[in-house]
């Protein structure tokens, strides 16, 4: 997609806004979804357009931007249709690392902000390798997602592939998308570890406690949702955070003797 550099800029993914703010396009952000945490200021600043399944766009068109985000997988796709009638889209579709990093490469290329992002790139790439290099043993893992259902991640999603990069094999990496599963079928599952995301559904502490009751011989525990399923810059703190959530991860295994 060839343009100008944009002037008025709307983001409909959450991981593309905390991007945007990153490349240092503050005045030229214009609107932005409810579920757009970073940077939190936004909320306050930007035109809150809906949700990424619930786009206003009638209050989208208002804004007559000259660039709307969008996500194949987090946006609806009539929705984005009805914006390209009037706007210029760009949808990312990302599964893995290498796809983030060129995405973050091509919004650096269409906002005139190439330097800055060739720079991001180059950063997160390092920290990715510093992870590589640390070569922690493979551990069995479930992520969750959803309760009732519950509901993991196959091995065509980004966050099996951040789970690959920190060493947690994904038991249920044969399946597609995020299905649902039973407990029956998470306690028969090969699992050492059993990962409780803190999004899109809120895990805490108190289902921790619940699940590790269903779940005996298996170490349940939270982790951060954002780490492993945001592609834009918070990528700049994925490799560390990744780091140190398995060193402190094998040191529980080990004292629990699930090692």
């Amino acid at each position: 997609m060839q343009l100008h550099a944009p002037q008025r800029i709307v983001s409909l993914v959450p991981s593309l806004t905390e991007l945007l703010f990153h490349l240092q396009l503050q005045e030229e952000v214009k609107g932005i979804t409810r579920f757009c945490a970073h940077p939190e200021e936004w909320k306050q600043q930007k035109a809150i357009i809906g949700g990424t399944k619930q786009v206003h766009v009638e209050k989208l068109q208002a804004l007559q931007p000259d660039l709307v985000i969008a996500s194949k997988e987090e946006n609806i796709q009539e929705q984005v249709e009805a914006i390209a009638s009037f706007a210029p889209v760009w949808v990312s579709d990302i599964g893995n690392l290498q796809q983030a990093l060129e995405s973050i490469e091509q919004l650096g290329v269409m906002c005139h902000r190439e330097k800055i992002a060739r720079q991001l790139v180059a950063d997160v790439t390092q920290g990715f390798g510093q992870l590589a290099a640390t070569h922690f043993p493979s551990i069995p893992t479930a992520y969750l997602i959803w309760q009732q259902p519950y509901m993991t991640v196959g091995g065509d999603t980004f966050i099996h592939n951040m789970m690959q990069h920190c060493g947690l094999e994904n038991v249920f990496g044969s399946t597609q998308r995020y299905p649902a599963i039973t407990l029956d079928q998470l306690a028969a599952s090969p699992c050492k570890v059993v990962l409780l995301s803190s999004e899109p559904f809120p895990f805490r502490e108190k289902h921790v406690a619940e699940l590790q009751q269903q779940l005996p011989g298996k170490l349940v525990c939270l982790t951060d949702g954002e780490m492993f399923s945001w592609y834009g810059s918070r990528l700049l703190q994925s490799a560390a955070y990744f780091i140190h959530f398995r060193e402190a991860l094998q040191q529980r295994l080990v004292y629990l003797q699930l090692q």
